[in-house]
């Protein structure tokens, strides 16, 4: 009702005296989904679990008032509403547009793309996951990616370069600003060949802490040894970003991403590769990283899928190891090796079988994870 209220009052200054209201709905209103559930199994440590899954029941719908204006509606139906937003472009080509309202923010190569087409069960890389607040940051909380503001985007140079502006919130989604000092993330897309991308991102910003951080925790003490040449720590952990305080919050991208034609995610597919490195700072915890993902065809609508994904959550922190002993120097790094098949049985629809091997700073051994997706989009 609400997107056939706003079509009315785009349309009414040209209104005639008989008007198709039917044809005007099919043609202005577009409505798409996606569902995304399956099987995983863990191996943590000597610990198995395994369930069945939902991951992902999105739905939006996507109104053109004009020849110029639109506005989107999306919400996941595992959780809450996830977009909405109105684009109004400016200029009579693709140099300028303004979006306002609540969007995936532009900052890295993944985070923008759709859990439809990108290659991971588990979306994208630890890196995007951590920096772009998808939700693995105790910080900033799970926010999928999203945030509230204004975003000034175009194409210049017949499209060869494309750029995002950004002017956010930098609380996260249906949040107002805590810290009412605003986020600012800049993009640039730089496409020399049809196959080649290469894109630069930043964000400089701030942010309120929602939790406590366990990539935040450092230990005050002293480490000694006995004359026995047994050492022991005395102290305790303490965080460096309190809950609620407002702390420097920003992050670095700069990728490559190469495919060797046409992808319509059915019949004709291609051979892609991408690549990014990342870092970000909160406060005085340098966090950096970088992966390589790729996919392509092996025959008819079977593709093979890989990736190799590295990242250090807090850099050269002090740290009490599981043993007890102190390290004046320690890395919170953790390194995802996956490796799967994936077979389209129709246009943007698929199963996916991946298995991630996982060495992580917070466990002995090293971790085993196998997982199971069906997707079903339209």
């Amino acid at each position: 009702m609400c997107l056939a209220a706003m079509i009315c009052a785009g349309a009414s200054a040209n209104a005639q005296s008989s008007i198709d209201w039917n044809k005007e709905l099919k043609e202005r209103i577009t409505v798409n989904g996606y569902a995304q559930a399956g099987y995983t199994y863990t191996d943590i440590d000597g610990k198995k679990t395994n369930t069945f899954d939902v991951k992902r029941t999105l739905l939006w719908a996507k109104a053109r008032i004009t020849d110029r204006w639109s506005f989107l509606f999306m919400h996941d139906f595992n959780s809450q509403v996830q977009e909405f937003y109105t684009d109004y472009r400016i200029t009579e080509g693709k140099q300028l547009t303004l979006r306002f309202g609540q969007f995936k923010n532009q900052l890295s190569m993944e985070n923008p793309l759709s859990p439809v087409t990108l290659e991971l069960i588990d979306v994208c890389s630890q890196g995007v996951t951590y920096l772009t607040g998808c939700g693995s940051d105790p910080l900033y909380g799970v926010n999928y990616g999203r945030d509230l503001g204004i975003d000034l985007y175009g194409e210049l140079l017949d499209g060869k370069l494309r750029y995002n502006l950004e002017f956010m919130n930098g609380a996260g989604i249906n949040t107002k600003d805590r810290d009412n000092k605003k986020d600012i993330i800049v993009k640039l897309d730089w496409r020399p060949m049809d196959n080649f991308r290469f894109v630069v991102s930043a964000q400089k910003g701030y942010g309120t802490a929602k939790n406590v951080s366990i990539y935040d925790v450092k230990y005050l003490g002293v480490y000694s040894i006995d004359s026995n040449g047994q050492g022991s720590f005395t102290g305790s952990p303490t965080n460096t970003i309190a809950n609620g305080e407002t702390y420097k919050r920003n992050r670095w991208t700069a990728g490559v991403e190469y495919k060797s034609g046409p992808n319509d995610y059915w019949k004709n597919r291609s051979l892609t590769l991408r690549a990014e490195w990342l870092t970000g700072e909160d406060k005085d915890n340098v966090s950096r990283g970088g992966y390589i993902t790729g996919s392509g065809p092996i025959a008819g609508q079977l593709d093979w899928v890989a990736s190799y994904d590295y990242f250090n959550y807090n850099h050269d922190v002090p740290y009490v190891d599981l043993d007890g002993k102190y390290h004046e120097h320690f890395d919170k790094e953790q390194t995802n090796a996956i490796v799967g098949l994936q077979y389209w049985f129709f246009r943007k629809c698929r199963v996916q079988l991946q298995y991630t091997w996982s060495d992580s700073w917070q466990y002995k051994d090293p971790t085993h994870r196998i997982q199971v997706q069906t997707q079903v989009a339209f």
